[in-house]
């Protein structure tokens, strides 16, 4: 399978909620699960283009995405529809869960964009973190969360997620 293909090998559901609610599913093919890390590839998921400004994601985009059971992020690769790396979005999660063939992640409002290039880093969305009241309910998975997105944008700003995606 190319890097830009969205076919799958396997079906698998991501299931990503927010807020105890199931925010997005969407079906992805099944590339490698080692009993630690989920990588799958999916078609953008969202209904038509977001333009985030320093992105632009649209039909046409693939996401390859990596999960970890032990690590409280996921990483997707963004590449456009002509194969094109645009960059990484990272999502601050609690550890992702397989059940069969469904991936569950817990999104904890925290994310973190890296261009292709690298000249671009960004951490995103701390003030819907921060309203999320996870630090008052659960300080120890507010501290995880934040930790994650310190160590994401460590890697983001050294030269990128080479050695963590490999």
């Amino acid at each position: 399978m190319s890097a830009n293909s969205a076919e799958p090998t396997a079906d698998l559901t991501v299931s990503l909620v927010k807020g105890g609610r199931t925010k997005i599913r969407y079906p992805a093919g099944l590339l490698g699960d080692d009993g630690t890390r989920v990588v799958v590839r999916a078609p953008w998921a969202g209904d038509g283009t977001r333009d985030f400004g320093f992105v632009r994601l649209e039909p046409g985009d693939v996401f390859t995405e990596y999960y970890w059971r032990d690590r409280w992020y996921a990483v997707k690769e963004v590449r456009a529809a002509d194969g094109r790396v645009k960059g990484w979005y990272c999502d601050i999660t609690r550890p992702a869960v397989r059940t069969g063939a469904e991936l569950v992640v817990e999104d904890l409002d925290l994310d973190l964009w890296r261009s292709a290039d690298g000249g671009d880093v960004r951490r995103l969305d701390e003030d819907e973190f921060a309203a999320s009241g996870l630090t008052e309910r659960d300080p120890g998975a507010a501290a995880a969360a934040v930790a994650a997105l310190d160590e994401l944008e460590r890697l983001a700003r050294a030269g990128g997620f080479g050695d963590l995606l490999a």
